[in-house]
Protein backbone atom coordinates (compact mmCIF):
# COMPACT_ATOMS: atom_id res chain seq x y z
CA UNK A 1 0.00 0.00 0.00
CA UNK A 2 1.31 3.48 -0.88
CA UNK A 3 1.89 6.11 1.80
CA UNK A 4 -1.17 8.03 0.57
CA UNK A 5 -3.21 4.83 0.81
CA UNK A 6 -2.13 4.41 4.43
CA UNK A 7 -3.19 7.98 5.18
CA UNK A 8 -6.60 7.55 3.55
CA UNK A 9 -7.09 4.21 5.33
CA UNK A 10 -6.31 5.92 8.62
CA UNK A 11 -8.90 8.62 7.91
CA UNK A 12 -11.51 5.96 7.06
CA UNK A 13 -10.80 4.12 10.31
CA UNK A 14 -11.05 7.43 12.18
CA UNK A 15 -14.51 8.10 10.70
CA UNK A 16 -15.66 4.60 11.74
CA UNK A 17 -14.39 5.07 15.29
CA UNK A 18 -16.18 8.42 15.61
CA UNK A 19 -19.37 6.88 14.15
CA UNK A 20 -19.36 4.18 16.86
CA UNK A 21 -18.98 6.87 19.55
CA UNK A 22 -15.32 6.44 20.46
CA UNK A 23 -14.33 9.77 22.15
CA UNK A 24 -12.91 11.97 19.42
CA UNK A 25 -9.68 12.74 21.28
CA UNK A 26 -8.98 9.03 21.84
CA UNK A 27 -9.81 8.24 18.19
CA UNK A 28 -7.51 10.99 16.87
CA UNK A 29 -4.56 9.97 19.02
CA UNK A 30 -5.06 6.23 18.44
CA UNK A 31 -5.33 6.47 14.64
CA UNK A 32 -2.48 8.97 14.32
CA UNK A 33 -0.14 6.91 16.52
CA UNK A 34 -0.99 3.67 14.70
CA UNK A 35 -0.63 5.35 11.29
CA UNK A 36 2.78 6.81 12.15
CA UNK A 37 3.90 3.37 13.40
CA UNK A 38 2.71 1.80 10.14
CA UNK A 39 4.41 4.47 8.02
CA UNK A 40 7.66 5.14 9.83
CA UNK A 41 8.03 2.50 12.53
CA UNK A 42 7.71 2.50 16.33
CA UNK A 43 10.57 4.92 17.00
CA UNK A 44 8.98 7.74 14.97
CA UNK A 45 5.51 6.99 16.40
CA UNK A 46 6.70 7.14 20.02
CA UNK A 47 8.81 10.19 19.22
CA UNK A 48 5.78 12.03 17.84
CA UNK A 49 3.68 11.13 20.88
CA UNK A 50 6.39 12.37 23.22
CA UNK A 51 7.20 15.62 21.38
CA UNK A 52 4.05 16.91 19.66
CA UNK A 53 1.81 17.15 22.77
CA UNK A 54 4.48 19.23 24.50
CA UNK A 55 5.08 21.42 21.44
CA UNK A 56 1.38 22.15 21.11
CA UNK A 57 0.46 22.71 24.76
CA UNK A 58 3.57 24.84 25.44
CA UNK A 59 2.11 27.58 23.24
CA UNK A 60 1.76 30.66 25.45
CA UNK A 61 -1.45 31.70 23.67
CA UNK A 62 -3.24 28.52 24.82
CA UNK A 63 -2.92 29.63 28.44
CA UNK A 64 -5.76 32.07 27.74
CA UNK A 65 -8.23 29.22 27.20
CA UNK A 66 -8.60 28.09 30.86
CA UNK A 67 -8.70 31.72 31.95
CA UNK A 68 -11.52 32.66 29.58
CA UNK A 69 -13.35 29.47 30.53
CA UNK A 70 -12.96 30.32 34.22
CA UNK A 71 -14.24 33.84 33.50
CA UNK A 72 -17.36 32.37 31.86
CA UNK A 73 -18.02 29.78 34.57
CA UNK A 74 -17.61 32.36 37.36
CA UNK A 75 -20.00 34.74 35.57
CA UNK A 76 -22.49 31.90 35.09
CA UNK A 77 -22.45 30.46 38.61
CA UNK A 78 -22.53 33.87 40.31
CA UNK A 79 -25.33 35.08 37.97
CA UNK A 80 -23.50 38.23 36.94
CA UNK A 81 -25.47 38.26 33.68
CA UNK A 82 -28.94 38.44 35.22
CA UNK A 83 -28.87 42.24 35.32
CA UNK A 84 -28.04 42.40 31.61
CA UNK A 85 -31.16 40.40 30.74
CA UNK A 86 -33.38 42.37 33.15
CA UNK A 87 -32.26 45.68 31.64
CA UNK A 88 -32.87 44.40 28.10
CA UNK A 89 -36.29 43.08 29.18
CA UNK A 90 -37.38 46.45 30.56
CA UNK A 91 -36.01 48.53 27.68
CA UNK A 92 -37.55 46.25 25.04
CA UNK A 93 -40.83 45.56 26.82
CA UNK A 94 -42.92 47.52 24.31
CA UNK A 95 -41.61 45.62 21.29
CA UNK A 96 -43.47 42.58 19.92
CA UNK A 97 -41.52 39.58 21.19
CA UNK A 98 -39.62 41.90 23.54
CA UNK A 99 -38.62 39.16 26.00
CA UNK A 100 -37.26 36.96 23.21
CA UNK A 101 -35.29 39.90 21.84
CA UNK A 102 -34.04 40.66 25.36
CA UNK A 103 -32.73 37.10 25.65
CA UNK A 104 -30.78 37.60 22.40
CA UNK A 105 -29.15 40.81 23.65
CA UNK A 106 -28.58 39.20 27.05
CA UNK A 107 -26.81 36.31 25.34
CA UNK A 108 -24.67 38.76 23.36
CA UNK A 109 -23.70 40.44 26.64
CA UNK A 110 -22.85 37.11 28.26
CA UNK A 111 -20.88 36.13 25.15
CA UNK A 112 -18.55 39.04 25.82
CA UNK A 113 -17.37 37.36 29.05
CA UNK A 114 -17.85 33.69 28.22
CA UNK A 115 -16.51 32.27 24.97
CA UNK A 116 -18.71 29.18 25.20
CA UNK A 117 -22.04 28.80 23.41
CA UNK A 118 -23.12 26.02 25.80
CA UNK A 119 -22.50 28.18 28.87
CA UNK A 120 -24.29 31.04 27.13
CA UNK A 121 -27.39 28.92 26.40
CA UNK A 122 -27.44 27.47 29.92
CA UNK A 123 -27.17 30.89 31.56
CA UNK A 124 -29.84 32.53 29.41
CA UNK A 125 -32.06 29.46 29.56
CA UNK A 126 -32.28 29.61 33.35
CA UNK A 127 -32.95 33.34 33.33
CA UNK A 128 -35.04 34.05 30.21
CA UNK A 129 -37.22 30.99 29.58
CA UNK A 130 -39.12 31.16 32.92
CA UNK A 131 -39.85 34.83 32.21
CA UNK A 132 -41.17 34.08 28.71
CA UNK A 133 -43.29 31.18 29.98
CA UNK A 134 -44.70 33.48 32.66
CA UNK A 135 -45.88 35.93 29.99
CA UNK A 136 -47.45 33.12 27.89
CA UNK A 137 -44.84 33.03 25.12
CA UNK A 138 -45.17 29.99 22.89
CA UNK A 139 -42.65 27.33 24.06
CA UNK A 140 -41.35 26.97 20.49
CA UNK A 141 -40.35 30.64 20.30
CA UNK A 142 -39.07 30.83 23.89
CA UNK A 143 -36.81 27.77 23.78
CA UNK A 144 -35.75 28.14 20.14
CA UNK A 145 -34.65 31.74 20.63
CA UNK A 146 -32.51 30.97 23.68
CA UNK A 147 -30.97 27.88 22.04
CA UNK A 148 -29.77 29.90 19.03
CA UNK A 149 -28.85 32.97 21.08
CA UNK A 150 -26.23 30.83 22.80
CA UNK A 151 -24.35 30.38 19.52
CA UNK A 152 -23.40 34.07 19.66
CA UNK A 153 -21.00 33.03 22.43
CA UNK A 154 -18.56 31.53 19.92
CA UNK A 155 -18.44 34.67 17.76
CA UNK A 156 -18.24 37.64 20.10
CA UNK A 157 -14.85 37.61 21.84
CA UNK A 158 -13.50 36.05 23.90
CA UNK A 159 -14.12 32.88 21.84
CA UNK A 160 -12.46 29.55 22.58
CA UNK A 161 -13.02 28.38 19.00
CA UNK A 162 -11.35 31.52 17.59
CA UNK A 163 -8.37 31.14 19.94
CA UNK A 164 -7.80 27.52 18.89
CA UNK A 165 -8.27 28.40 15.23
CA UNK A 166 -5.79 31.26 15.54
CA UNK A 167 -3.16 29.00 17.11
CA UNK A 168 -3.53 26.31 14.42
CA UNK A 169 -3.92 28.62 11.41
CA UNK A 170 -1.34 31.11 12.77
CA UNK A 171 -3.71 34.04 12.52
CA UNK A 172 -3.65 37.00 14.93
CA UNK A 173 -6.02 36.36 17.85
CA UNK A 174 -6.71 40.10 18.18
CA UNK A 175 -7.67 40.31 14.49
CA UNK A 176 -9.95 37.28 14.85
CA UNK A 177 -11.59 38.85 17.88
CA UNK A 178 -12.28 42.05 15.95
CA UNK A 179 -13.71 40.10 13.02
CA UNK A 180 -15.82 38.11 15.46
CA UNK A 181 -17.31 41.32 16.88
CA UNK A 182 -18.69 42.26 13.45
CA UNK A 183 -20.05 38.78 12.72
CA UNK A 184 -21.47 38.51 16.24
CA UNK A 185 -23.33 41.80 15.96
CA UNK A 186 -24.64 40.81 12.51
CA UNK A 187 -25.88 37.55 13.99
CA UNK A 188 -27.47 39.30 16.97
CA UNK A 189 -29.48 41.70 14.82
CA UNK A 190 -30.28 38.93 12.34
CA UNK A 191 -31.86 36.91 15.15
CA UNK A 192 -33.81 39.98 16.29
CA UNK A 193 -35.23 40.29 12.76
CA UNK A 194 -36.28 36.62 12.88
CA UNK A 195 -38.17 37.17 16.15
CA UNK A 196 -39.91 40.29 14.85
CA UNK A 197 -40.97 38.56 11.62
CA UNK A 198 -42.27 35.49 13.45
CA UNK A 199 -44.30 37.56 15.90
CA UNK A 200 -45.60 39.77 13.09
CA UNK A 201 -46.81 36.70 11.18
CA UNK A 202 -48.14 34.95 14.31
CA UNK A 203 -48.88 37.45 17.11
CA UNK A 204 -50.03 34.60 19.37
CA UNK A 205 -46.39 33.48 19.73
CA UNK A 206 -45.71 36.44 22.05
CA UNK A 207 -49.06 37.79 23.28
CA UNK A 208 -47.89 40.08 26.10
CA UNK A 209 -46.54 43.58 25.53
CA UNK A 210 -45.91 46.00 28.40
CA UNK A 211 -45.99 49.66 27.35
CA UNK A 212 -46.34 51.00 30.89
CA UNK A 213 -42.64 50.97 31.80
CA UNK A 214 -41.46 54.44 32.77
CA UNK A 215 -38.21 56.07 31.78
CA UNK A 216 -37.16 56.10 35.44
CA UNK A 217 -37.57 52.33 35.62
CA UNK A 218 -35.42 51.97 32.53
CA UNK A 219 -32.63 54.06 34.06
CA UNK A 220 -32.80 52.07 37.30
CA UNK A 221 -32.58 48.82 35.32
CA UNK A 222 -29.33 50.00 33.71
CA UNK A 223 -27.69 50.07 37.14
CA UNK A 224 -27.98 46.28 37.30
CA UNK A 225 -25.71 45.89 34.28
CA UNK A 226 -22.60 47.23 36.00
CA UNK A 227 -20.99 43.82 36.73
CA UNK A 228 -20.84 42.71 33.09
CA UNK A 229 -20.12 46.22 31.77
CA UNK A 230 -17.20 46.59 34.16
CA UNK A 231 -15.71 43.24 33.13
CA UNK A 232 -16.22 44.01 29.42
CA UNK A 233 -14.64 47.46 29.83
CA UNK A 234 -11.67 45.96 31.65
CA UNK A 235 -11.09 43.24 29.05
CA UNK A 236 -11.69 45.13 25.81
CA UNK A 237 -10.37 48.48 27.02
CA UNK A 238 -7.08 46.93 28.06
CA UNK A 239 -6.90 44.58 25.10
CA UNK A 240 -7.46 47.08 22.32
CA UNK A 241 -5.77 49.88 24.25
CA UNK A 242 -2.53 47.90 24.19
CA UNK A 243 -2.33 47.49 27.97
CA UNK A 244 -2.19 43.69 27.71
CA UNK A 245 -2.25 40.96 25.07
CA UNK A 246 -5.17 38.64 24.18
CA UNK A 247 -3.38 35.91 26.14
CA UNK A 248 -3.17 38.07 29.26
CA UNK A 249 -6.75 39.31 28.77
CA UNK A 250 -8.11 35.95 29.92
CA UNK A 251 -6.36 36.18 33.28
CA UNK A 252 -7.37 39.82 33.72
CA UNK A 253 -10.99 38.97 32.91
CA UNK A 254 -11.07 36.01 35.30
CA UNK A 255 -9.63 38.18 38.09
CA UNK A 256 -12.17 40.94 37.39
CA UNK A 257 -15.06 38.44 37.40
CA UNK A 258 -13.99 37.06 40.78
CA UNK A 259 -13.56 40.59 42.16
CA UNK A 260 -16.94 41.81 40.86
CA UNK A 261 -18.71 38.69 42.12
CA UNK A 262 -17.10 39.19 45.54
CA UNK A 263 -18.07 42.88 45.72
CA UNK A 264 -21.65 42.17 44.59
CA UNK A 265 -22.01 39.48 47.26
CA UNK A 266 -22.52 36.64 44.78
CA UNK A 267 -19.23 34.82 45.34
CA UNK A 268 -19.13 31.84 47.70
CA UNK A 269 -16.45 29.20 48.18
CA UNK A 270 -18.73 26.51 46.70
CA UNK A 271 -19.39 28.54 43.55
CA UNK A 272 -15.68 29.28 43.16
CA UNK A 273 -14.75 25.61 43.48
CA UNK A 274 -17.48 24.49 41.06
CA UNK A 275 -16.29 27.02 38.47
CA UNK A 276 -12.66 25.92 38.97
CA UNK A 277 -13.54 22.23 38.62
CA UNK A 278 -15.58 22.79 35.45
CA UNK A 279 -12.74 24.89 34.02
CA UNK A 280 -10.19 22.13 34.64
CA UNK A 281 -12.41 19.42 33.16
CA UNK A 282 -13.28 21.45 30.04
CA UNK A 283 -9.68 22.54 29.46
CA UNK A 284 -8.40 18.97 29.76
CA UNK A 285 -11.00 17.70 27.27
CA UNK A 286 -10.15 20.46 24.78
CA UNK A 287 -6.41 19.85 24.99
CA UNK A 288 -6.75 16.10 24.46
CA UNK A 289 -8.71 16.74 21.25
CA UNK A 290 -6.26 19.44 20.13
CA UNK A 291 -3.24 17.19 20.74
CA UNK A 292 -4.94 14.44 18.73
CA UNK A 293 -5.55 16.89 15.88
CA UNK A 294 -1.86 17.92 15.92
CA UNK A 295 -0.82 14.26 15.68
CA UNK A 296 -3.28 13.75 12.82
CA UNK A 297 -1.76 16.72 10.99
CA UNK A 298 1.70 15.14 11.25
CA UNK A 299 0.36 11.75 10.11
CA UNK A 300 -1.41 13.24 7.07
CA UNK A 301 1.64 15.30 6.17
CA UNK A 302 4.03 12.34 6.29
CA UNK A 303 1.65 10.09 4.35
CA UNK A 304 0.89 12.75 1.73
CA UNK A 305 -2.85 12.16 2.23
CA UNK A 306 -3.43 15.77 3.31
CA UNK A 307 -1.95 17.24 0.12
CA UNK A 308 -3.68 14.57 -1.95
CA UNK A 309 -7.13 15.41 -0.54
CA UNK A 310 -6.55 19.16 -0.66
CA UNK A 311 -5.49 19.12 -4.31
CA UNK A 312 -8.38 16.80 -5.13
CA UNK A 313 -10.88 19.17 -3.54
CA UNK A 314 -9.43 22.13 -5.46
CA UNK A 315 -9.61 20.20 -8.73
CA UNK A 316 -13.24 19.21 -8.21
CA UNK A 317 -14.36 22.62 -6.99
CA UNK A 318 -12.25 25.07 -8.98
CA UNK A 319 -15.14 27.54 -8.89
CA UNK A 320 -15.03 29.55 -5.61
CA UNK A 321 -18.81 29.36 -5.17
CA UNK A 322 -18.84 25.57 -5.62
CA UNK A 323 -15.91 25.25 -3.22
CA UNK A 324 -17.72 27.32 -0.61
CA UNK A 325 -20.94 25.34 -1.05
CA UNK A 326 -18.94 22.13 -0.59
CA UNK A 327 -17.32 23.43 2.62
CA UNK A 328 -20.71 24.55 3.96
CA UNK A 329 -22.22 21.14 3.19
CA UNK A 330 -19.33 19.30 4.91
CA UNK A 331 -19.56 21.34 8.11
CA UNK A 332 -23.35 21.25 8.25
CA UNK A 333 -23.19 17.47 7.95
CA UNK A 334 -20.44 17.13 10.55
CA UNK A 335 -22.29 19.50 12.86
CA UNK A 336 -25.16 17.03 13.02
CA UNK A 337 -22.93 14.46 14.73
CA UNK A 338 -19.84 16.15 16.23
CA UNK A 339 -19.29 18.94 18.72
CA UNK A 340 -17.84 22.11 17.12
CA UNK A 341 -14.26 22.04 18.39
CA UNK A 342 -13.85 18.37 17.50
CA UNK A 343 -15.23 18.98 14.01
CA UNK A 344 -12.91 21.95 13.50
CA UNK A 345 -9.74 20.23 14.70
CA UNK A 346 -10.57 17.10 12.72
CA UNK A 347 -10.93 18.95 9.41
CA UNK A 348 -8.46 21.86 9.57
CA UNK A 349 -5.45 19.77 8.45
CA UNK A 350 -7.24 19.21 5.14
CA UNK A 351 -9.31 22.40 4.79
CA UNK A 352 -6.65 25.03 5.61
CA UNK A 353 -4.41 24.18 2.60
CA UNK A 354 -7.50 24.34 0.38
CA UNK A 355 -8.49 27.76 1.71
CA UNK A 356 -4.92 29.04 1.35
CA UNK A 357 -4.62 27.73 -2.22
CA UNK A 358 -7.98 29.31 -3.12
CA UNK A 359 -6.53 32.70 -2.13
CA UNK A 360 -9.06 33.31 0.64
CA UNK A 361 -8.18 35.23 3.79
CA UNK A 362 -7.52 32.84 6.67
CA UNK A 363 -8.87 35.50 9.02
CA UNK A 364 -12.15 35.74 7.11
CA UNK A 365 -12.41 31.96 6.86
CA UNK A 366 -11.96 31.61 10.63
CA UNK A 367 -15.06 33.72 11.21
CA UNK A 368 -17.10 31.88 8.56
CA UNK A 369 -15.94 28.53 9.94
CA UNK A 370 -17.00 29.52 13.47
CA UNK A 371 -20.42 30.49 12.14
CA UNK A 372 -20.76 27.12 10.38
CA UNK A 373 -19.67 25.21 13.47
CA UNK A 374 -22.21 27.00 15.62
CA UNK A 375 -25.05 26.06 13.28
CA UNK A 376 -24.16 22.49 14.18
CA UNK A 377 -24.92 23.34 17.81
CA UNK A 378 -28.62 23.68 16.96
CA UNK A 379 -29.16 21.07 14.22
CA UNK A 380 -30.56 17.57 14.85
CA UNK A 381 -29.83 14.92 15.93
CA UNK A 382 -27.06 16.11 18.30
CA UNK A 383 -27.68 19.88 18.58
CA UNK A 384 -25.91 20.37 21.93
CA UNK A 385 -27.48 23.78 22.65
CA UNK A 386 -30.92 22.28 22.10
CA UNK A 387 -30.24 19.59 24.69
CA UNK A 388 -28.86 22.18 27.11
CA UNK A 389 -32.19 24.02 26.85
CA UNK A 390 -34.02 20.70 27.19
CA UNK A 391 -32.20 20.08 30.47
CA UNK A 392 -33.33 23.52 31.68
CA UNK A 393 -37.03 23.12 30.80
CA UNK A 394 -37.31 19.41 31.62
CA UNK A 395 -40.59 17.77 30.64
CA UNK A 396 -42.36 21.10 30.08
CA UNK A 397 -41.24 21.25 26.43
CA UNK A 398 -40.53 18.42 23.99
CA UNK A 399 -37.14 18.25 22.28
CA UNK A 400 -38.89 18.28 18.88
CA UNK A 401 -40.54 21.59 19.82
CA UNK A 402 -37.15 23.18 20.50
CA UNK A 403 -35.76 21.90 17.19
CA UNK A 404 -38.78 23.38 15.37
CA UNK A 405 -38.13 26.66 17.14
CA UNK A 406 -34.61 26.99 15.71
CA UNK A 407 -35.50 26.39 12.04
CA UNK A 408 -36.11 30.04 11.18
CA UNK A 409 -32.85 31.03 12.85
CA UNK A 410 -30.89 28.43 10.87
CA UNK A 411 -32.26 30.00 7.67
CA UNK A 412 -31.00 33.38 8.89
CA UNK A 413 -27.59 31.87 9.73
CA UNK A 414 -27.24 30.46 6.21
CA UNK A 415 -28.26 33.82 4.76
CA UNK A 416 -25.59 35.57 6.86
CA UNK A 417 -22.93 33.10 5.68
CA UNK A 418 -23.93 33.96 2.12
CA UNK A 419 -23.55 37.67 2.92
CA UNK A 420 -20.10 37.10 4.47
CA UNK A 421 -19.02 35.11 1.42
CA UNK A 422 -20.23 37.78 -0.98
CA UNK A 423 -18.79 40.67 1.07
CA UNK A 424 -15.71 39.46 2.98
CA UNK A 425 -14.77 43.06 3.79
CA UNK A 426 -17.59 43.07 6.33
CA UNK A 427 -15.33 40.90 8.48
CA UNK A 428 -11.96 42.32 7.41
CA UNK A 429 -12.51 46.10 7.68
CA UNK A 430 -12.37 46.37 11.48
CA UNK A 431 -9.21 44.25 11.94
CA UNK A 432 -7.57 46.33 9.19
CA UNK A 433 -8.05 49.49 11.28
CA UNK A 434 -5.98 48.11 14.16
CA UNK A 435 -2.24 47.71 13.48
Amino acid sequence: MTDVGIGLTGLAILMVLIAVRVPIGVALIGVSFSGLWWLMGPRVAWGAVSIIPYQFTSSWILSSIPMFLFLGFISYHTQLTRGMFNAARIWLSALPGGLAIASIFGAAGFAAVSGSSIACSAAMGRIAIPEMMKYKYHPQLATGTVAVAGTIGALIPPSIILILYGVIAQVSISALFLGGVVAGLMTTFGYVVVVLVQVWLKPELAPQRDKSVTFREKIIALRETWPILLIMLGIFGGLFGGVFTPTEAGAVGAFLACLVALVSGQMTLDRFLIAARETLMTTAALLVIAIGASLLTRFLALSGAGDYLSSGILTIASNPLLLMLGIVAVYLLMGMFLEPIGAMLLTLPIILPVVDAAGWSLLWFGIVLTKLLEIGMITPPIGMNVFVIKSVVGDLVKTSTIFRGVVWFIVMDLFLIGVLFAFPQLVLWLPALVP
